[in-house]
């Protein structure tokens, strides 16, 4: 019997995310037409004689309650359950603080996922390799371009053993173009390791203290000197390595981190055509009688799209929007209830709940090439060339462009605006 673990984080750890994330939490941003959450799920559930499925964060607990209840329904064979952490306690403190109910039930291999990524999630491969090689965990790598592996912590693998020889956090020089994705399967031996690594810096800060108090220099508030925090990537994946206990599995599908609002476009679009490749039910198609679609779309049953449309590729239209005569849309989100008037374009973007685009406006962003697009979309406070962000209930008025800007909700918009940051 094996587990999973999802790590949700919690509404301090999506400041990036913002203005999207004012709205509801960032693993229950749609991207693909699903929450990005729910595709890790559906990747979980896929995996041979998994069981239970567990969310930890510092979200409240009404926050997933219904998504959860909606993915019981979805996935009848996995058990569903969030714990909720009172303390931050560090990427691997919660894991560690739950350790009674994660192996209740005696799993054999428990996986771990951070939520603020997509992948196309080959577990089934991971897992494969994991039980093949017998080490205690095991961690799913990508190839990274060398000039940005110095932001992803980075893992020295032997080529034949597939052995995780070295883990460095966005190391300062450069270390291996193999980086984690956030994505990992360890034996149920792995609490044990924990509770040593545990003892051996509750040892190392004692020692820290007396030091620092035969100098004067002692400060009880330090995050770093709280001895319930554990960190996953520099307390355990280094120990781990370090005792060669660490294997890397190469993953060789699409990955991408999704950390800004802006990233969320191309997660979108990497999803959809995922789906189009795997011929994908949900996809919108070219009838005769409705728009024109190139490419991955997916449209929600409920949204109403004038037939003289044109959208795609990589366009996701959620509920109850409506796009009117001759609009044209590509890679952006649309989301819930967004009217979208008579020949507007939506370029690139990502436009709010409930907002509204006036005939002929045009919100437009840049398209992405690299990940500094989406990862660095404001530079000294100063909006840069990356995708277009309308939050929540933004109205753009007729004729209006919006280039380049990201808008906090509730704005009309009587004139155009240009690589501003709207507040």
């Amino acid at each position: 019997m094996n587990k999973a673990v999802i790590l949700v984080g919690g509404p301090s750890r999506a400041t990036r995310f913002r203005p999207l994330s004012m709205h509801l939490p960032q693993p229950l941003f749609p991207v693909g037409g699903k929450p990005i959450i729910w595709h890790q799920i559906k990747a979980l559930s896929e995996v041979k004689d998994l069981k239970e499925i567990i969310l930890i964060g510092f979200f409240e607990d009404f926050i997933f309650r219904p998504f959860l209840n909606k993915c019981q329904e979805e996935f009848p064979e996995v058990g569903f359950k969030y714990l909720r952490e009172y303390s931050q306690l560090g990427t691997a403190g919660g894991f560690f603080h739950f350790r009674d109910q994660i192996l209740r039930g005696g799993p054999k291999n428990i996986f771990m996922l951070y939520t603020d990524i997509c992948c196309s999630f080959p577990l089934n491969d991971l897992l494969a390799q994991h039980e093949r090689h017998g080490r205690l965990g095991t961690i799913m790598v990508t190839r990274v371009a060398r000039s940005s592996a110095h932001l992803y912590g980075c893992v020295v693998v032997d080529a034949e053993t597939r052995l995780a020889e070295h883990y460095v956090e966005k190391p300062e020089t450069y270390v291996s173009d193999m980086a984690s994705t956030g994505v990992f399967v360890f034996n149920h031996d792995i609490f044990a390791f924990m509770a040593r690594v545990m003892d051996s810096r509750a040892d190392q800060m004692e020692a820290e203290r007396a030091k620092e108090s035969a100098y004067g220099r002692g400060d009880d508030s330090d995050d770093a000197h709280d001895i319930n925090r554990l960190r996953l990537e520099q307390d355990v994946l280094r120990a781990m390595a370090g005792e060669k206990k660490l294997s890397a599995f190469l993953c060789k599908g699409f990955w991408r981190q999704i950390k800004s609002a802006a990233s969320a476009v191309p997660a979108n679009a990497l999803y959809l055509q995922g789906a189009l490749e795997d011929s994908g039910s949900f996809l919108a198609k070219n009838t005769g009688s409705g728009p024109e679609i190139t490419g991955a779309v997916y449209i929600h049953p409920s949204a109403q799209v004038h037939a003289s449309a044109r959208i795609g590729p990589n366009v996701s239209i959620h509920a109850r929007a409506v796009v009117g005569a001759g609009v044209r849309i590509r890679d952006s989100i649309v989301l819930d209830n967004v009217h979208i008037k008579d020949n507007a374009a939506v370029l690139h973007a990502i436009v709010g709940w409930d907002s509204r685009i006036g005939t002929w406006g045009r919100v437009e962003g840049s398209a992405v090439t690299t990940s500094d697009d989406i990862d660095d979309i404001t530079q000294s406070g100063v909006k840069v060339n990356s995708i277009c962000i309308l939050g929540e209930d933004v109205h753009v008025k007729d004729e209006v462009f919006i280039r380049n800007s990201i808008v906090l909700p509730h704005k009309d918009l009587a004139g155009s605006k240009h690589n501003e940051i709207i507040m």
